[in-house]
């Protein structure tokens, strides 16, 4: 799976009240939550993006609460992805759960600018900046993680097999 965009640049230690402030969590639906997403790390984050777009970070990317209502604000305002140096554990949990690809590079963190365009290749771990000509190394996911964001989440892959296994009792 490949993913193109252009990159937004934060630093280190975006918190998940950044992301999506506490605030707005009187909801769980993705589409309220979108229009919120890194509100407070930039106000006019939501006006400026693309579809597609990626977001770049420093280290410990999504630190703070468990919520996952940080993650789904990132895939529900139709962000490809986020690059790191490194996340927080849950919201690193969190995100592959709901199928939000997300990529641990401190090469790429660094080095890449704000609005480089980005092509990230997750079988490969490959992450491409167009922008500079330049490539940068990410451990790729296996692939039951693949599988699982390919699916659009651990709850999307349990349907899919359930639905599949309901199917396959009629036809015996």
């Amino acid at each position: 799976m490949k993913l193109t965009g252009n990159a937004w640049k934060f630093g280190d230690d975006v918190n998940t009240d950044e992301i999506i402030p506490a605030r707005y969590l009187t909801t769980s639906d993705p589409v309220e939550l979108a229009k919120h997403c890194m509100e407070d790390a930039d106000p006019d984050f939501m006006r400026k993006i693309a579809k597609g777009d990626i977001i770049v970070a420093g280290k410990n990317f999504g630190c703070g609460s468990s919520r996952e209502h940080a993650p789904i604000s990132i895939k529900a305002a139709h962000l490809s992805c986020v690059i790191a140096d490194s996340f927080a554990r849950i919201f690193y949990r969190n995100s592959i759960n709901i199928g939000l690809p997300i990529v641990e590079s401190r090469e790429a963190a660094l080095d890449i600018a704000p609005g480089d365009r980005i092509e990230v290749d997750l079988d490969s771990g490959e992450i491409f900046n167009r922008t500079k000509g330049k490539s940068y190394k990410s451990k790729p996911f296996p692939p039951f993680m693949q599988d699982l964001i390919s699916k659009g989440g651990l709850m999307n892959k349990v349907r899919s097999e359930l639905q599949g296994k309901e199917q396959g009792r009629g036809r015996g």
